[in-house]
């Protein structure tokens, strides 16, 4: 059991975006990778690490990216990855969020 519980908080400490998404400086985030923005204006608070990966991967390239070089979204197996540790984490951040969410609304995308 205790191995189980501490390969759970490793899985869950790789959920990067919910530790991005958390507690937003201003009520903001920014939601770019590799020269592309999200086409998203805002996410939930409620499982808003899964949102942001979501948001992430409905991205169009930006008109600030350096020369003709084309590369396409890149690490989309690491975005699906990240959503499954996203929602584990999500899930138990939940009370917190709910709460957030209700107070504060939804977090908005830059």
């Amino acid at each position: 059991m205790k191995i189980f519980i501490a390969l759970l908080l490793a899985v869950s400490c790789t959920a990067c975006s919910t530790f991005k998404t958390v507690s937003p400086d201003r009520g903001r985030v920014d939601i770019t990778s590799q020269g592309y923005d999200s086409n998203c204006k805002e996410i939930p608070r409620v499982y808003s690490g899964v949102f942001y990966n979501l948001c992430l991967l409905n991205s169009t390239k930006n008109s600030k990216s350096k020369s003709g070089f084309h590369i396409e979204l890149p690490g989309v197996p690491s975005i699906i990855l990240d959503t499954v540790c996203s929602a584990v984490s999500d899930t138990v951040v939940l009370p917190y969020t709910i709460y957030t969410q209700v107070n504060d609304g939804n977090i908005k995308v830059d």
